[in-house]
């Protein structure tokens, strides 16, 4: 027998009226752990409702008082985030190491929003007519949705709830089925700092949760991270119904390696970002672009790091885990043996790895992947997994046209000892995250996260002043006090004098 894993509403658990669930696993055996509730049109209903009610209270909290709420938040997220880290790894199945280092990452944000009293100044004129004065305020808008992916549960929609709650929004966040339980560790951590019932719920659920929160009009803004066709599907679907849309989507993310590059440094960079959390990243790299007569040196450099790797349980002294569910598993796996069939070399193969794990569990190991063509569906399609492509080019101008190319534009990176070289690159690329010499470019929280191209639809990146500015709206107050002098009918148009 397994546990249900519910909603969370008005500052409590809530089963909810529907009878439907989904199987929640651990990926590094493959045993289902427990099932989790998925909302029925009621249900949904019954969480955005939560969120409806208690805004207007939330809206009115001094904003002292809300940030107070905040940093406590963030106090006993520090003090307990080991905790998180690990409901992460039983039901994500990325090591412990990454599980943490994803909640200090979203903790940043947490830290950010701390500083929302200076982040929320108007501004003020006085006497800008005469007698007149005007003031620019910023407001919360309502309650927001969020529907995060499954490959980070905890930092995704730390991207976005710490703002939203801190500007005086009230939020339902909609995490991924396949590992819900990290949203309503997060609930009840919330409910120990302070937070008010209702000012962050957690709905469960699959396409009819997500289709309620882009439809229903009490939530006026929608935030996404995942892949390109349903943040396609979200930006179109809830701007038709009057709302604010930051739909993050996919990624194929390219890493150049010039002639000049420190080769070594480059492997082991190629080795972290492109197997880390088994390539479940959005920010992975999963083509390396070698230019030049580097290539045969660098794959070799790179095959012998990718080798030592020990795949298997996150709990254990392991490098890499398994991946999500077994359906993911076969997906990557078959991107593998296209690209194989294709005529591209296999120089390190996963596919038969050997796991220190459970003999159910999701394994694919490192796999590395040469002569890889542009054509090819191991290049083309993002496989969000531990597969590494090197495509060969001659030029960094050829190199820099491939990039320019790709329908998506997440990150990137160069790794070269050039300066002017790297100054180019950072000018030129059309990607919304360069890194040069650094191979994960995620901006800190006081920066924005955000693509060009099909990795984001709307005008609006993730976090930093961007997610201040997404969670509010702007009012301008024109305000004079009774003078006897302004008085008398005057049917113009109003003029500054």
């Amino acid at each position: 027998m397994t546990h249900t894993i519910a909603h969370w509403s008005d500052g409590k658990p809530f089963l909810g009226t529907s009878a439907r669930t989904a199987p929640v696993t651990n990926p590094a055996t493959g045993e289902i752990t427990s099932q989790v509730a998925l909302a029925d049109l009621a249900d949904a209903r019954a969480v955005i409702g939560a969120a409806q009610s208690a805004f207007p209270a939330w809206r009115d909290t001094s904003l002292t008082r809300r940030t107070q709420i905040v940093f406590r938040f963030r106090e006993v997220l520090n003090e307990r985030k080991g905790e998180l880290a690990r409901i992460i790894t039983a039901e994500h199945g990325k090591v412990l190491s990454d599980a943490l280092g994803e909640v200090s990452r979203g903790q940043e944000v947490v830290e950010f929003a701390c500083g929302m009293p200076h982040l929320l100044k108007g501004g003020m004129t006085e006497n800008a007519s005469t007698k007149v004065d005007v003031a620019s305020v910023r407001q919360p808008l309502g309650p927001v949705g969020i529907i995060s992916p499954f490959n980070f549960p905890a930092m995704v929609p730390m991207w976005f709830f710490p703002i939203a709650i801190a500007a005086g929004n009230t939020v339902v966040l909609k995490p991924s089925e396949k590992d819900p339980s990290a949203a309503l560790w997060m609930a009840e951590l919330w409910t120990e700092a302070g937070l008010p019932p209702g000012v962050f719920n957690v709905l469960q659920g699959d396409k009819t949760a997500v289709d309620e929160l882009l439809e229903n009009p009490t939530i006026k803004a929608v935030s996404f991270v995942g892949s390109t066709p349903i943040a396609q599907y979200v930006y179109a679907t809830a701007t038709a119904h009057g709302k604010r849309v930051q739909a993050l989507g996919g990624a194929k993310n390219h890493m150049v390696v010039l002639p000049d590059a420190d080769l070594d440094l480059a492997a082991d960079a190629a080795v972290n970002a492109g197997f880390g959390s088994a390539g479940e990243r959005c920010m992975a790299i999963s083509a390396l672009v070698a230019v030049g007569d580097i290539a045969d040196e660098l794959v070799d450099k790179i095959a012998e790091r990718a080798a030592s790797l020990k795949t298997g349980d996150g709990t254990k002294n392991c490098d890499m885990g398994p991946l999500v569910t077994k359906a993911h598993r076969d997906r990557v796996a078959s991107y593998v043996d296209a690209g194989e069939a294709a005529g591209a070399t296999i120089v390190v193969d996963g596919r038969q790895v050997a796991a220190d794990g459970g003999p159910d569990g999701f394994w694919l190991g490192p796999t590395l992947i040469d002569d890889v063509t542009t054509d090819m569906s191991i290049y083309t399609d993002e496989i969000f997994g531990p597969v590494l492509s090197v495509v060969r080019v001659d030029t960094y101008d050829e190199a820099l046209a491939l990039i320019n190319a790709n329908p998506y534009g997440n990150g990137t990176a160069i790794f070269t000892n050039d300066g002017g070289a790297a100054r180019r690159f950072q000018n030129e690329v059309e990607v919304g995250m360069v890194g040069i010499n650094v191979p994960i470019p995620v901006p800190m929280a006081y920066y924005s996260f955000g693509g060009w191209k099909n990795s984001l639809f709307g005008d609006t990146h993730a976090h930093g002043t961007e997610g201040v500015h997404f969670f509010t709206r702007g009012k301008v107050v024109t305000s004079r006090w009774l003078d006897p002098s302004h008085g008398g009918i005057e049917l113009g148009f109003p003029q500054n004098v």
